[in-house]
């Protein structure tokens, strides 16, 4: 094996620096918490174990030659699709906790969220967190490296990435517009009671001008929150799980209308 792989160096570097760029954009395994060591390591070990399923390429001999950088561009450039793609996916946690943070009266408190490398309200960190561990629950990472990235080099090729432009436009612009839906629809049960209470609590200060609306109705609405994001728990991560399971699907089907293309 190590022979083969020897002989075949730049098909090599070629698979890794694929699965290097899927790494350092998937969701997760982006996270600055990672060493750096440890994604090229996981590169190289994902590439290992690719490497007697890839299909055979016709490299040039030199692995200098100006032909062969542009393959290792375009490899990078495949895996960062896909990786971004999954990013998109997931950034729908961290979006719906936003949607209803700053109607809970939380949408100054902010974390620091290591995966974006951005400030996300409390909330969305939390929601954040309930998805990385519904990824890894439903065998998240399984499908990562299966279903997209042994299944990419089996279909999508450098040169079909070039003749397949529009599906790939096609595929970042639905993960977007899905990111914004999928947000919403998350966050609907909660944002949509929280303004209802809003609506009561603007009533009473109608009906009851000497009650302090505004000490006393950040207190209810975020009670009235953790309340309904406690009984909510399951729909969240069955939701959680659609999506993500969603974004393989869509992969999936990408790949397989590229590879039906070659």
């Amino acid at each position: 094996m190590l022979e083969e792989i020897l002989a075949k160096a730049p098909l090599f570097i070629l698979i890794a620096t694929r699965a290097l760029a899927l790494i350092e954009t998937a969701p997760l395994l982006s996270s600055d918490a990672i060493p750096q060591v440890a994604k090229v390591a996981l590169a190289g070990f994902s590439a290992f174990v690719i490497f007697p399923q890839a299909p055979q390429l016709a490299l040039p001999s030199d692995a200098l030659n100006l032909t062969f950088l542009f393959m290792v561009i375009g490899e990078a450039l495949i895996g960062v699709i896909l990786g971004f793609f999954l990013t998109i996916v997931y950034s729908a946690f961290a979006s719906a906790g936003q949607f209803f943070s700053l109607q809970m009266g939380f949408g100054a408190s902010e974390t620091y969220d290591p995966l974006a490398q951005i400030e996300n309200p409390l909330l969305g960190q939390y929601l954040n967190i309930i998805g990385m561990l519904t990824f890894v629950s439903i065998e998240g990472f399984q499908q990562l490296f299966q279903g997209g990235l042994l299944r990419s080099f089996q279909t999508l090729s450098v040169s079909a990435l070039v003749t397949g432009r529009e599906g790939v436009f096609k595929l970042l612009l639905g993960g977007l517009v899905n990111l914004f839906i999928d947000a919403l629809v998350i966050s609907m049960p909660i944002l949509g009671t929280l303004f209802l209470v809003s609506l009561a609590m603007g009533l009473l200060s109608r009906a009851a001008p000497q009650i302090n609306i505004l000490t006393e109705g950040f207190p209810l609405s975020i009670t009235v929150a953790y309340i309904l994001i406690l009984v909510s728990m399951p729909f969240l991560i069955e939701s959680f799980a659609y999506v993500i399971n969603r974004g393989f699907f869509e992969l999936e089907s990408f790949l397989a209308k590229v590879g039906r293309s070659i």
